[in-house]
């Protein structure tokens, strides 16, 4: 088609572009744009006539020298940007550079680097013609953050004089990243910043007016001239965007409202996919609902997400309800419920208005009843599994009507798992009330006292998560004492390595099976619809198991430690820590069955997953958990679900964003990621946190923030990480110390830190942020402190 002349105003869609689409739009919303037009159908062929009257045109409203800019056909679309592929040339100040220019570009539609990006046939050039601004300062604004995914955070990146030198990388930026309020949460400016306050805030104002008009998050090309008025050069959208990482949140229980990750974190640790929280996250809501019910803190279940939260993909424990239990229990204070939880006082916590004597003495007999006698319900736990047949039809209706029945038989079984911790918390904190005050009346300090508790409460015998590490060790000394085997297990990949154990029929490979038949269903983040157990992880099991093989390998040897009960002086102390150590080892115990229902519950989400899969419902049975329980209802139908499994693409794309995501301790309202990391609250060298299992020692740190990093540690390093569950205990064969940022004395790591008598300090709150890998501390269980030593 012949080059012909197109104004601003008469584009009203993509078909010249979508530059050229972009500044009409803007020119639309009132915005400044530089004066200009189009040129569509651009070709090498222009003619000097045609090109020397659209520059006489400019020249006559003095918009000269111009910027000629590719607007071709896709260019600044929704999936692609083209950024820098085609050509642009900037200060054309004649007609002869004018007509050079056009050639230039329209021939850059034809260039190896074009084709190569987009994987397409030539485009239809068109090119966007303006006058250039003599800039003070130019740059981009991001209405998200492509690099964090975040919606709620603006990115400006600001350079003095024209925006090439931004674009091509030869200087760099002012950088900052406004938060939700347009507050600068990151700023990274130079000696002299490149934009005033009142600069930031219009170029804030006019990007929010763009991302409201497209209904999107957008990327804007900005310039400010000599005279300090803004124009926009360029709107197009993000085109690396995952999905809204907000997207699937659950509603907010309160805007005042405390919520933690602590506790919770600990059982559920990381970004979960929305089927996860719509399963896992909904029993542990139900579950701590009804145990409010029976302490009458709450009158019956009401609806779901009102204990737990669940934003941008990671689960959260709303106080402000539990504080319901607090101020009805007798000898259950506000700061003794958030140090249980936090670790520490939560002075934006609080308290609900206390009960008469009456009623809280009724409520506690009441819930401590109800949490004691749980044994019958814990010995029921088997066949309430048992009765669950993981579901096998080919008819998706029937499949999501089973497991539906499954996911209630999960929150009962969750219930008894709550009350089965209920009853270990109790016990524990007696304990540990009795002996601290103990310790202050004989002149000693409360830690001191928490240091005795953590001592008596070791050595519990038959506890689930040490009897299983007690086999898995097995397996890997009967594979280290075979010389041959141990250098054939450690040189393949760890993959290899597992498969070529199970399939050699040998006393080994039938020893590790019989461990995979009880415990496979175990692993890290195992109640995870999504995340592989044990049994389906040959990579995993493999990484840690060559772990324990070289510490094996090591003449040295960490075994577990038994604690004299009977030692004690004090009847009644003795007694006391009996029941902690039982209540640790039904926990455990209870953990367990709940993981082995989720694991059901998983192989019969991955079977949904398939057969709509199969059925062309689904475009992979993976994407089966990127929805929640109330969508699988529209999936297994026959109505049209096209746009609901684009958002479950999208949604999976957000679960990595999600996973790297930081959140405060507490956060009051819906809880907001970190931008920057806060002031750490370590005072010196040294690092406050919980004493969870005594004695001392000094070593290396292995920083591991996940099940994957903890595959590098070292025998007799000091493994720091935000939390650990059952899938870490196999490294605690090789460790000398243990130090998490969140949990207390009765949570996984500290229970099986003190059966293998390992100094474990918890609740650190920041260890794994203070710390790096080859730093030299001393771990001191008796007092919760973590010093720092000269670096290696």
């Amino acid at each position: 088609m012949p080059l012909r002349l197109i104004e601003f105003d008469d584009v009203s869609d993509n078909r010249y572009g979508g530059k050229a689409s972009g500044l009409a739009e803007l020119r639309r919303l009132g915005l400044p744009v530089p004066v200009g037009f189009v040129i569509a159908y651009a070709s090498e062929q222009v003619t000097a006539g045609d090109a020397g009257d659209w520059f006489a045109r400019m020249t006559a409203v003095g918009a000269t020298p111009v910027a000629v800019r590719s607007s071709a056909v896709g260019e600044d679309g929704d999936d692609q940007s083209f950024a820098g592929q085609y050509d642009s040339v900037l200060g054309v100040d004649s007609v002869d550079h004018f007509v050079r220019a056009i050639r230039a570009c329209a021939a850059s539609v034809h260039s190896r680097r074009v084709s190569s990006y987009s994987g397409q046939q030539t485009a239809t050039m068109h090119l966007v013609v303006q006058q250039m601004v003599d800039a003070r300062a130019a740059g981009v604004v991001f209405t998200a953050d492509p690099a964090t995914g975040r919606r709620d955070l603006m990115v400006i990146d600001a350079i003095a004089g024209l925006g090439e030198a931004l674009v091509d990388g030869t200087a760099s930026p002012d950088h900052l990243v406004l938060d939700i309020d347009g507050s600068p949460a990151v700023r990274e400016v130079g000696g002299t910043p490149v934009l005033s306050t009142d600069e930031i805030a219009d170029i804030r104002a006019g990007a929010l007016r763009a991302a409201e008009h497209w209904g999107r998050p957008m990327d804007l090309e900005w310039a400010i001239d000599q005279s300090g008025t803004l124009w926009w050069l360029q709107a197009r959208p993000i085109t690396t965007l995952p999905g809204d990482l907000n997207e699937m949140d659950s509603p907010l229980a309160g805007e005042d409202h405390v919520y933690t990750r602590c506790n919770i974190g600990e059982m559920m640790p990381g970004a979960f996919c929305p089927l996860t929280a719509s399963v896992s996250g909904f029993a542990i809501d139900y579950a701590m609902q009804m145990t409010q019910v029976v302490a009458r803190a709450q009158q019956s279940y009401q609806k779901p997400w009102l204990q737990v939260g669940y934003f941008q993909g990671h689960m959260f424990l709303n106080m402000t309800e539990g504080t319901g239990l607090s101020s009805g229990l007798l000898g259950n204070s506000l700061e003794q419920f958030s140090i249980s939880i936090c670790g520490r006082v939560v002075d934006e916590l609080k308290p609900k208005p206390p009960k008469p004597f009456i009623a809280k003495l009724i409520n506690t007999v009441r819930l401590s009843t109800y949490a004691l006698s749980a044994g019958p319900a814990i010995r029921r736990l088997q066949d309430q599994i048992a009765e669950f047949r993981i579901p096998t039809s080919d008819d998706p209706r029937l499949v999501l009507h089973e497991l539906e029945s499954g996911v209630e038989r999960y929150c009962d079984i969750t219930l008894t798992h709550v009350r089965s911790s209920s009853r270990a918390a109790v016990a524990a904190n007696i304990l540990e009330g009795v002996l601290m005050k103990q310790a202050v009346k004989a002149g000693r300090g409360e830690d001191e006292g928490r240091a005795d508790a953590t001592r008596l409460m070791a050595g519990a015998s038959e506890v689930e998560s040490a009897l299983m590490l007690e086999e898995l060790d097995a397996v890997v000394h009967a594979v280290a004492a075979d010389a041959v085997a141990a250098e054939m297990f450690l040189a393949a990949t760890p993959g290899t390595a597992i498969s070529e154990l199970r399939t050699s029929g040998d006393s080994i490979s039938q020893a590790l099976e019989q461990f995979l038949a009880r415990h496979g269903h175990r692993g890290y983040r195992e109640l995870c619809m999504r995340d592989p157990s044990w049994a389906e992880d040959p990579e995993g099991l493999g990484a840690m198991m060559q772990v324990m093989v070289r510490s094996a390998l090591d003449p040295t040897t960490t075994r577990p430690t038994s604690i004299d009960v009977e030692a004690s002086t004090s009847s009644t102390v003795r007694l006391l820590a009996r029941l902690a150590q039982g209540g640790a080892r039904g926990r455990e115990e209870t953990k367990s069955k709940m993981a082995l229902m989720a694991h059901s519950l998983k192989l019969g989400y991955r079977h949904l997953g398939e057969v709509l899969a199969k059925e062309g419902r689904l475009p992979d049975s993976d994407l089966v958990f990127f929805f929640d329980r109330a969508e699988l209802t529209r999936i297994v139908g026959s109505e049209d679900v096209t746009g609901l499994v684009q958002s479950a693409v999208k949604r999976r794309e957000a679960l990595a964003f999600q996973s790297s995501l930081e959140f405060a301790d507490v956060s009051v309202g819906r809880p907001t990621p970190l931008i920057a990391r806060p002031q750490l609250s370590v005072t010196g060298d040294e690092i406050v946190g919980r004493p969870a299992s005594r004695g001392s020692v000094e070593g290396v740190v292995r920083v591991a923030k996940s099940i994957v990093d903890a595959r590098q540690v070292q025998r007799g390093e000091i493994l720091v990480a935000p939390v650990t569950d059952v899938g870490w205990t196999p490294y605690f064969t090789v460790i000398a110390a243990l130090v998490t940022d969140i949990g207390s004395s009765v949570s996984h790591g500290a229970v099986v830190a003190r059966e293998y008598g390992l100094p474990c300090v918890v609740n650190t709150l920041v260890a794994t942020q203070a710390l790096k890998t080859g730093d030299r501390v001393r771990v001191d269980g008796d007092r919760g402190v973590i010093t720092r030593l000269d670096r290696p």
